[in-house]
């Protein structure tokens, strides 16, 4: 076909290949040489307005009698203007000048520019201007309600190409706020407010203002003019009277209690008489909870003291949520009881699988709006099973592929997360993205978890579906007959939940807590003994007790007390089995933690259903690299037998580390050290001569001594550099301006600013601790590097907290083409850190200095670890103990973190894992605080030594000074006695 034939020749060729081909008259493809450029002008803002094309130099128009909505969807992609909401013929924003560029263009409407479309050719007809063409576009791409504690109220924000921009208060009006609340399906708005202060924030503002009439269907389609301005007094808050409102009230965290629905602009207690576990699921998804674990019994959650809507969360088939479905208000007392709906959620976001059951299939996680896949090479079973546990489906099986489950296609992540296999939520485990490789679709990392669907396990004829327990086995003792071991569920609701050991390394030691009335608290005794410890480790499925402990001061904990003693003669399956003793009773003597270490053994070796399954999170034995300020540098520690320990530098070598790095997911060994490089470590020196191949898959493989037999001391601990051992600095300037560079491979190397961001810059700056302003230098003054250029198009995000979460090419030592693609850049308005209200600067409430002020931080997940590094990022030594609710006064000002999650051998806070806090999950009254091992005030006996002290030298130089001057006297007689002889 001739025009099949013309467009391919005119890919080939160059764009004026029409003058050669006469029967290609119209429609054939013209490329960009890259000179080409497009805008929108004479509107209200640089996303509206007459569209113009600059080719060979020039400015000119777009004629067209046809020019429709998928023509106006390229332009506005093309200048990252969110969507097409008009397209416009006849001059609408002014007749142009100029010549015609293009007439007749035919988008399909996924082209990546407008000159990619079928047209007539450049320049090839000539148009008057009163047919010139506008565009108007929404400019943003979405928006949001953010920080009012539901989808249906809160700041408003949009979000324009990657970022999200706050609109201002004086920038809307209540028909505005109609609009939002019915394009977001929240029902009718009920109030605009002002939003929170904004002072000297570092946050994109939304340049346009908004004058809605009231009856448009999307915000886009509102008129608006543009208001250029890089201050806010306030934001803009809208609250909608909202069906898909709800929150969770009087919880022990911000992701269980009982439901509350905004109906009509008051909150009210849902009375649901449908309500079940899936429809819980669906409401801990819809409020990015995770999964629901439980629907707790009773008052778990108190009584509401307000309305009572009587509704149906899923009252359709398809699952739609409870603003389709018809509402309607309840007398105080009429909910029968049993019917409030309540919930406990996992509290783990943005994890799923896909093409498999719920329990097993490709693994999805989800930046912002966007899900995507992670790649099988980037996955191991440590994450996999932390994963599992986020969905309540156990522990990892298996991460092999599947033939089944990798289908389709979609965006490919390039995420690696690094956990221990402990941890809460996938999101709790070190996440590397930074120079990782990417994947095809069928090389997407996938799991099977434990929990699946099993049949005919009990006689011939009964089924049960097991896919929402936590993680469990069935012991068999012959085919037909299976005793339920570890899904305590299936007996008796809520056991599995009920008891737990935190802050150990393993789900099999630690602090011993209970769960009474839906809240966790504390077991304390002034008798725990090895048979106390045995019932637990029993009732955990942990194998059998090897120490009962009491928790050192600086462990204990400060919330509710549920035991005061507990008396077991050890046989006890159940805790509460044994003679108890609640919190109301007296203590008989002094109460303290108390702490259990189990074995970790399963219980039925010979009896096994699968036979080659193994919980991943049931660990004997751990390894972790510390001191390095990064996981994949350090020393070489192990954890036996509920003890850390080190291990002997003899014959320590690079085939010796290079397990470990491998063990560790950290690439392979640059330097395996000897001689304590990273410090002398304390406790068990565990293993010595190690002698690996550097072949073996983990450390215990290798030939060593037996495991504690050793001829060492801790000044001979061995340590490890890994290659995927990554560090950030500025070069040739000072701590907060520079050349980047990056340490990778053993080696310090520039990164490139091809399509790097301002975001990323201040990403950079926060990384390094200076502050959340930051820009790209363009005069090149900190100099050209010398050694590698490993990265290129570096992409952050807001949602990254760190460097290492960002996107990037892969490493590459030659990723910039010359020196002057070299990135340098300026950071300002420095984070710092103090402590208030203490008795020296060594104690007191935790403030730190962000966005130019001064703030707190919300004292949940608070514990010595994170008092560990705000202590020795102060110069104060250790930390001794982490309180929290406020010990020494309540703050003011923002409260900036929360949910801070140091593992103590951080350098800096801000290399911690945290949350920026949104809503009013915290207030003042739980500001967080420390007290440090390294206290400069002095006590009252240290003082008195000091002046005992002086006061005996001063006496001693004084008796010094005597004795001296008798000495010089007698000598001084007895010359005169010689004299006169």
């Amino acid at each position: 076909h001739p025009f099949q034939f013309c467009g391919r020749l005119c890919e080939s060729q160059s764009r004026d290949i029409t003058q050669h081909f006469p029967f290609c008259p119209f429609y054939n493809l013209a490329l960009s040489e890259g000179a080409d450029e497009l805008r929108l002008s004479n509107g209200t803002g640089p996303c509206s307005g007459r569209v113009e094309v600059k080719h060979k130099e020039q400015w000119g128009t777009v004629c067209d009698g046809d020019w429709t909505i998928k023509d106006a969807e390229v332009v506005c992609k093309q200048l990252q203007c969110g969507f097409a909401v008009k397209a416009l013929n006849r001059a609408p924003f002014g007749e142009g000048t100029g010549p015609t560029w293009l007439y007749r263009v035919d988008c399909h409407g996924d082209e990546s520019a407008l000159w990619n479309c079928t047209h007539t050719g450049w320049g090839a007809f000539t148009c008057p201007h009163y047919f010139d063409i506008g565009v108007i576009c929404s400019g943003f791409s979405d928006l949001r309600l953010t920080g009012g504690g539901t989808a249906c109220s809160g700041h408003l924000k949009v979000k324009q190409e990657e970022t999200w921009a706050t609109v201002c208060f004086s920038h809307i009006n209540f028909k505005t706020a109609s609009v939002i609340c019915n394009e977001l399906e929240c029902g009718q708005a009920v109030d605009t407010l002002r939003g929170t202060h904004f002072g000297d924030r570092h946050e994109l503002i939304w340049q346009e203002e908004f004058h809605c009439e009231g009856n448009e269907t999307h915000l886009a389609d509102c008129p608006r003019n543009i208001h250029r301005t890089n201050t806010c007094s306030h934001d803009a808050s809208i609250v909608c009277s909202g069906y898909g409102g709800y929150r969770l009230a009087n919880g022990s965290t911000t992701c269980s209690g009982r439901v509350e629905l905004l109906h009509g602009g008051t909150w009210g207690t849902l009375c649901d008489y449908t309500w079940d576990l899936p429809a819980a699921n669906i409401l801990c998804q819809h409020l990015d909870c995770g999964v629901a674990l439980l629907i707790p019994s009773g008052w778990s959650f108190g009584e509401g003291n307000g309305s009572v809507w009587n509704g149906t969360f899923s009252c359709q088939e398809n699952g739609s949520l409870l603003r389709d479905c018809p509402v309607r208000a309840l007398g105080h007392d009429e909910c029968p009881a049993g019917k409030e709906a309540r919930v406990v959620c996992s509290g783990c976001p943005g994890g799923r699988l896909v093409n498999g059951t719920t329990c097993s299939g490709i693994v999805e996680i989800r930046h912002g709006d966007t899900w995507g896949r992670l790649c099988h090479s980037h996955w191991n079973l440590q994450a996999a099973s932390v994963l599992c546990h986020q969905l309540n489906c156990g522990y990892a099986k298996s991460i092999q592929m599947e033939d089944g489950f990798v289908e389709g296609n979609g965006t490919m992540w390039r995420d690696a997360f690094h956990c221990e296999g402990t941890e809460s939520c996938l999101w709790d485990c070190t996440q590397v993205t930074l120079g990782n490789p990417t994947c095809s679709a069928k090389e997407a990392a996938t799991v099977t978890c434990s929990a699946v669907l099993m049949t005919s396990l009990i006689g011939s004829t009964q089924k049960f579906v097991f896919h929402n327990f936590p993680a469990g086995y069935f012991c068999c003792s012959e085919i037909s007959r299976c005793y339920s071991i570890y899904f305590p569920t299936l007996l008796s609701p809520g056991l599995a939940e009920s008891l737990r050991l935190s802050g150990g390394e393993s789900r099999c030691d630690g602090r011993v807590e209970i769960s009474l009335h839906g809240a966790w608290s504390r077991v304390l005794d002034d008798d725990w003994d090895i048979k106390d410890a045995h019932v637990v480790c029993r009732q955990l499925q942990c194998g059998t007790a090897e120490k009962a402990y009491y928790l050192p001061k600086s462990e204990r904990g400060m919330g509710v007390v549920g035991l005061r003693s507990v008396q077991c003669t050890g046989n006890e399956t159940q805790l509460m089995l044994c003679n108890t003793s609640h919190y109301q009773t007296e203590p008989m003597g002094v109460s303290e933690d108390v702490g259990v270490i189990c074995s970790g053994e399963l219980l039925c070796e010979r009896y096994r259903m699968f036979p080659r399954v193994y919980p991943a999170h049931i660990v004997l034995r751990q390894m972790r690299l510390v001191n390095g300020t990064n996981r994949c540098a350090g020393r070489v520690e192990l954890y036996h037998h509920g003890i850390w320990g080190t291990i002997c530098d003899d014959n320590w070598d690079l085939s010796d580390a290079n397990v470990i790095c491998k063990q560790l997911g950290c690439g392979h060994a640059i330097e395996a050290f000897v001689s304590a490089h990273y410090g002398e470590g304390s406790g068990q020196i565990w293993m010595d001569d190690v002698n690996c191949t550097g072949a073996e898959s983990d450390l215990w493989a290798c030939p060593s001594r037996a495991w504690g037999q050793h001829n060492c001391q801790h000044k001979e601990d061995a340590g490890v550099l890994c290659s995927d051992f990554l560090a950030l600095r500025l070069a040739n300037g000072n701590d907060c301006a520079g050349r980047v560079e990056v340490f990778y491979n053993g080696t310090w190397g520039s990164v490139c600013s091809n399509s790097m961001s301002q975001l990323t810059a201040v990403t950079m700056c926060k990384h390094l601790g200076c502050g959340d302003g930051g820009a790209i230098a363009t005069d090149f003054k900190y100099g050209r590097g010398s050694g590698p250029t490993w990265l290129d198009h570096i992409e952050c995000t807001e949602q990254h907290s760190s460097l290492w979460q960002c996107q990037s090419d892969p490493w590459d030592p030659q990723s910039c083409n010359n020196r002057a693609e070299e990135t340098h850049i300026t950071c300002t308005d420095r984070e710092k850190l103090r402590v208030v209200g203490g008795e020296d600067e060594c104690s007191g409430r935790v403030e730190m200095w962000h966005q130019g002020s001064w703030g707190t931080i919300c004292d949940d997940t608070w514990d010595v670890a994170d008092a560990h590094v705000v202590c020795r990022q102060l110069g104060c030594g250790s930390g001794v103990s982490a309180l929290s609710e406020a010990a020494f006064g309540e703050g003011t000002g923002p409260i900036w973190l929360e949910k801070v999650h140091c593992k103590g051998t951080e350098l800096s806070l801000w290399d911690c894992p945290a949350k920026p806090l949104f809503g009013k999950n915290c207030d003042h009254k739980e500001d967080a605080a420390v007290n440090c091992s390294g206290s400069t005030r002095l006590s009252v006996p240290v003082i008195l030594c000091i002046i005992l002290g002086t006061l005996l030298c001063l006496v001693l130089a004084i008796l010094a000074g005597q004795i001296r001057r008798a000495r010089a006297q007698q000598r001084g007689g007895s010359l005169s006695k010689t004299g006169m002889k």
